[in-house]
């Protein structure tokens, strides 16, 4: 039982020294203590109070000592522009502390998930940790949001201590309490995922601007050009299904787009419009039948969803072995030497899906915090994944 500092320090002497009363004669009033009895006083309330704090501190101490790593995120040292990046380990963390209660489970979206039109969803609401597993639906949680790094933490290191440097190093931010907090937005995220593709994070960033600027004026101001101006479109705005689908494919080229890739925005946009695609359809779906419905989207690959059922959803159960950056992690955590295995062909070069099937099987149910390491080995750059 952890006891307060007040409470410590009474059970180690009294606060207040007791001032012993003369016998009765008359006078109530107490003798005033001299000058040297002051000193004395002020001196053993000083050493009382430096003795419980060393006992609280080795109280602490033994408190602490034990097999579940500490993972405090490090201080942020360097200025980010994006509370989403999840790769760089310095990500500020919000002020106000998120909700700690909210059950998160392996094989469902753990993220909080905001529709087009501004409503957000759980797939778990606080307290249904309690839920009868016999009752069909949703199976038990495992986890709460404010359990759920520790829990992995801890599962990895136990299925293999050669973890334990890497996780102490790289505070997993994306599946922390503050990660698991963040609202997101699924048809802003897949619209950022083909936007992406196969360009540079920069010129990524460059296209996505102008294209929410290009929509934001033809459906607020018309196609004279008011309100093109910067600084037109307000703060935190993406484009609704609805209202991309209102721009023709040649309006949307003109923000930089590739002709495939304005197909490819429009049909997603049309998925969600119609209702194919939804917010609580990607709350809830298996991970089988997240792969099937998006990928049946066109531009959407299975690389493409796997990285997304991470990034964006949360799900703590993803492993993608068509990633190279996972791949050479793997190998190199294993103790082979990728730089000889570059002159490779082939799709698997560093190391064979088999392999990469069996070594991640291990991490069973946190797979995605196993590849998230796996990436922090050979330190790849995959920012453009959380932008």
């Amino acid at each position: 039982m952890v006891l307060r500092r007040s409470a410590r320090l009474s059970t180690v002497l009294p606060l207040q020294p007791s001032i012993q009363q003369p016998p009765s004669n008359g006078i109530t009033k107490p003798r005033k203590p001299s000058t040297q009895e002051k000193k004395k006083r002020t001196q053993t309330i000083k050493n009382r109070k430096s003795l419980a704090q060393s006992r609280a501190l080795t109280d602490t101490d033994s408190s602490t000592s034990t097999s579940t790593p500490t993972l405090n995120p490090p201080a942020n040292t360097n200025n980010s522009n994006s509370s989403t990046d999840y790769w760089n380990t310095t990500t500020k963390r919000p002020q106000t502390p998120p909700s700690l209660n909210r059950p998160v489970e392996p094989h469902l979206t753990n993220a909080t998930l905001l529709t087009p039109h501004g409503s957000s969803l759980v797939a778990y609401n606080p307290g249904a940790e309690n839920i009868s597993p016999s009752k069909p639906g949703l199976p038990r949680p495992t986890a709460t949001t404010g359990t759920l790094l520790e829990k992995a933490s801890a599962h990895l290191i136990a299925t293999d201590a050669r973890l334990e440097p890497i996780i102490k190093a790289h505070y997993c931010a994306l599946f922390s309490p503050e990660g698991l907090a963040e609202k997101i937005d699924p048809f802003h995220s897949l619209v950022s995922t083909i936007i992406g593709q196969q360009v540079s994070g920069a010129a990524a960033r460059s296209i996505k601007e102008r294209f929410v600027a290009l929509v934001y004026r033809l459906n607020n101001h018309g196609a004279d050009g008011a309100g093109r101006e910067e600084g037109a479109v307000g703060e935190g705005y993406f484009p609704s299904p609805e209202e991309i689908i209102r721009v023709d494919i040649p309006t949307l080229r003109t923000a930089g787009l590739s002709q495939r890739k304005a197909e490819y925005i429009q049909g997603l946009a049309e998925k969600f419009a119609s209702g194919e695609l939804s917010a609580r359809m990607l709350l809830n779906a298996s991970d089988d039948e997240l792969l099937e419905k998006l990928t049946a989207v066109r531009g959407l690959g299975r690389w493409s969803v796997e990285m997304f059922a991470c990034f964006t959803l949360k799900r703590i159960d993803v492993f993608s072995t068509g990633d190279l950056g996972v791949q050479r992690g793997c190998a190199t955590f294993i103790g082979k030497d990728v730089s000889k295995l570059k002159a490779k062909g082939g799709k698997f070069k560093y190391m064979s899906e088999n392999d990469m099937l069996e070594l991640a099987a291990r991490f069973v149910p946190y797979r995605s915090l196993f590849m998230w390491y796996m990436w922090r080995v050979e330190e790849v750059d995959i920012t453009v994944m959380t932008t």
